[in-house]
């Protein structure tokens, strides 16, 4: 194979303590590092993933302290990562909340090998239901964002996001891309056993691989990757339902391929449904 047919990833079901002041924040980040960066020594990755929020809690005790907790891009938790980095020359996805001129976002970054920021992503859907609270606190994105590794272009979405399918369907259809990394911190509210349908169905519809990634802890776990076709043969890939798990994922081209060559349904899509006629239905005819 090419270098380019493969994409190994390191996705950290990690779980993240009590973090209400920054220096609370910067002794978790320390921690979670060198969680890291034990991983990678005994065994390489393309791509470390980590669950949304993966600096601080989720928690209104946290979000009431955002002044304090909530960084600038280059920030805390760009300088540990990037050094994680560096060090194993590896893409890292992590989350944070972010400080910006808007306010404070649920944010997404991704720092290169060379220690670089290859871009971030705030999140677009703000949940506010359940366990949620975020319109209280947070300001909602306004771009996507996608990047490429080893030849697989790739897309993050956070938590909420993956609830409306439109966005999906534009970051797969749109922009092309091969991998979904959604990190989340699924709670286990009311809402909390819908969320694996989502996942799944996402991954199906658009054709593409889906990482569906939780913190770990008594209230969350279960994260989940999904191929881009799975059925009675292949089903999902899955996680501890509590504790902390690193997986390594491998991703092949090939199967990306051969479920878009043996399954149409995206090219079989209309250019234009909005443009269709609409035909009303009549009434049944009375019986006489």
């Amino acid at each position: 194979m090419s270098n380019e047919e493969t994409l190994t990833i390191l996705a950290c079901q990690i779980q993240i303590p009590q973090t209400n002041s920054a220096k609370e924040r910067d002794e978790h980040l320390s921690q979670s590092t060198k969680w890291v960066s034990d991983e990678l020594a005994a065994r390489p990755a393309d791509l470390v993933v980590l669950p949304e929020l993966s600096s601080i809690d989720y928690s209104r005790a946290a979000f009431s302290r955002l002044d304090e907790i909530a960084e600038p891009l280059d920030g805390a938790s760009f300088q540990a990562w990037r050094s994680v980095a560096q060090e194993f020359r590896v893409f890292v996805s992590y989350s944070f909340a972010r400080r910006g001129a808007g306010g404070n976002y649920i944010s997404v970054a991704v720092v290169g090998p060379d220690g670089n920021l290859v871009g971030h992503y705030d999140k677009l859907h703000l949940a506010q239901y359940g366990a949620s609270m975020e319109k209280e606190y947070f300001e909602r994105g306004a771009h996507l964002m996608t990047y490429d590794v080893r030849g697989f272009k790739i897309a993050p979405i956070i938590c909420y996001d993956i609830r409306i399918p439109e966005l999906c369907r534009t970051l797969a259809v749109e922009k092309g891309v091969d991998l979904i990394t959604h990190c989340g911190a699924y709670y286990r509210d009311e809402s909390f056993h819908t969320w694996h349908s989502f996942a799944t169905t996402r991954a199906l519809e658009n054709q593409v691989f889906l990482l569906s990634l939780n913190r770990a802890g008594d209230q969350y776990g279960n994260s989940l990757f999904c191929w881009p076709w799975m059925d009675e043969n292949k089903g999902p890939v899955t996680f501890l339902q509590h504790e902390e798990t690193f997986k390594y994922i491998t991703l092949d081209r090939d199967d990306l391929n051969q479920a878009r060559s043996n399954y149409s349904f995206l090219k079989d899509r209309l250019e234009d449904y909005n443009g269709l006629p609409f035909l009303a239905g009549s009434r049944s005819p009375s019986a006489s």
